[in-house]
């Protein structure tokens, strides 16, 4: 590796304690600390973030999202939100991890400025909502002058690598006021491109090997996973008009 590879910041992206291990003894200077990543992350427990701020001398982002299926959020999610900061700013959170978006698809910054007082000063970055937005430079343009520290992107294509052009432009434009973490596909044969491409001097990793869990399963058709939606915005939530029906069948 040479000295300007060895310049680039890796942040792995990490759903428990032994990912985060992993990731600082391979290099990573900081971790993305998430849950569900299936279902492109959410908020993790207080204990994993205390767990893992217990074993790791690397910084820890925390996700603040309270469900998967898009960035629109209600007061009730917003609460949420604001809460898990609190909760993990008092753990020892080094810096926390939001996003969301207006119905209109541009960020949220009244959002993005509740957490921010909630953090009470712990730096922000705003995750890959970001490449939902209809106009790229003008959300960064909005994030920095928000006092968020980093943003996280594809430069809006379906990868790091497709988007790297875009990227660059984000990185000029940014200049010292922001700083622009490609995200998105990234791997061991395609960073040293994209980084000469796009100029970026962090990158954000997932880098995973599949693990069995070790148990024998005596039923193995039996399965509690099922497939996400196709919508990317799509989720599901507890229908109450069902939850009468069924207990009025049950009641007879």
């Amino acid at each position: 590796m040479t000295t300007a590879d060895a310049s680039i910041l890796v942040e792995a992206c990490v759903d428990s304690v032994a990912s985060s291990i992993a990731a600082e003894r391979g290099g990573a200077r900081r971790v993305e600390l998430c849950d569900a990543l299936f279902d492109g992350g959410t908020t993790p427990s207080a204990g994993m973030i205390a767990a893992c701020k217990e074993m790791l001398s690397i910084p820890v982002f925390v996700m603040i999202r309270p469900r998967g299926g898009g960035f629109v959020y209600s007061d009730a999610e917003r609460d949420v939100m604001r809460r898990d900061v609190i909760i993990a700013r008092e753990i020892g959170a080094d810096g926390m991890v939001v996003g969301g978006l207006c119905p209109d698809g541009t960020v949220d910054l009244a959002l993005v400025q509740d957490l921010a007082d909630a953090a009470r000063g712990l730096p922000l970055s705003f995750h890959r909502a970001f490449d939902f937005t209809p106009d790229l430079a003008a959300s960064l343009e909005l994030l920095a002058d928000a006092g968020v520290g980093r943003v996280l992107t594809s430069g809006g294509a379906p990868t790091a690598a497709e988007g790297a052009t875009v990227i660059a432009d984000l990185v000029r434009q940014a200049g010292a006021r922001i700083v622009v973490i490609a995200g998105g596909g990234i791997r061991e044969e395609n960073v040293r491109a994209l980084t000469s491409a796009s100029g970026v001097r962090e990158v954000h990793v997932r880098l995973t090997t599949l693990r069995q869990s070790g148990e024998s399963s005596a039923r193995r058709g039996l399965r509690v996973r099922k497939a996400l939606p196709d919508d990317e915005a799509a989720f599901e939530e507890t229908d109450m008009q069902r939850v009468q029906s069924f207990v009025r069948t049950i009641a007879g």
